[in-house]
């Protein structure tokens, strides 16, 4: 018996040191577990990318939506306009972008193994737009620069 004794008494000295050191360690690991952004939904490829982000958008989705664009400021902000544009619809139009399906147009543009330009219409209104999408992080996200600023190069040169 005198024998076990120092070895329990070893193996509680043990357990109560792991046990200090597990406390002084738990705000750092807390701190680090709430400070690491959420990743959002992953697209498996660049049109798998361009299919959810235009999905989310037809049903009126902007924040999913976001969850599938680069995100910098420009970009947030063209979404926020789309987003307010979209709040002035009539509720049948609305309605009837929600239904539609997506018509990815040929062909796609690889323009190279990490940027890829999508022609693309809905059902609703079949008026073709044009998205870039690009591969950051190794993940496929909408970059709506190319779609605005292209549409404004277009309408600068029509003038």
């Amino acid at each position: 018996m005198k024998e076990i004794l120092p070895a329990i008494r070893m193996n509680v000295r043990q357990n109560t040191d792991v046990m200090k050191m597990i406390v002084r360690c738990l705000p750092l690991l807390t701190l680090l577990a709430c400070s690491q952004k959420k990743a959002g939904p992953q697209s498996e490829n660049d049109l798998d990318a361009a299919r959810n982000f235009i999905q989310a958008a037809l049903s009126n989705d902007f924040k999913k939506a976001s969850q599938y664009m680069l995100d910098d400021s420009v970009n947030r902000n063209y979404l926020e306009v789309t987003a307010r544009s979209f709040d002035h619809l009539d509720p049948l139009a609305k309605e009837k972008y929600r239904g539609a399906s997506i018509r990815i147009h040929q062909p796609v543009t690889y323009l190279n193994d990490s940027t890829t330009i999508v022609i693309y219409s809905n059902s609703y209104k079949n008026d073709p737009d044009t998205l870039r999408v690009c591969r950051v992080d190794n993940n496929w996200v909408v970059d709506l620069k190319y779609l605005f600023e292209r549409a404004s190069d277009s309408t600068t040169n029509n003038q």
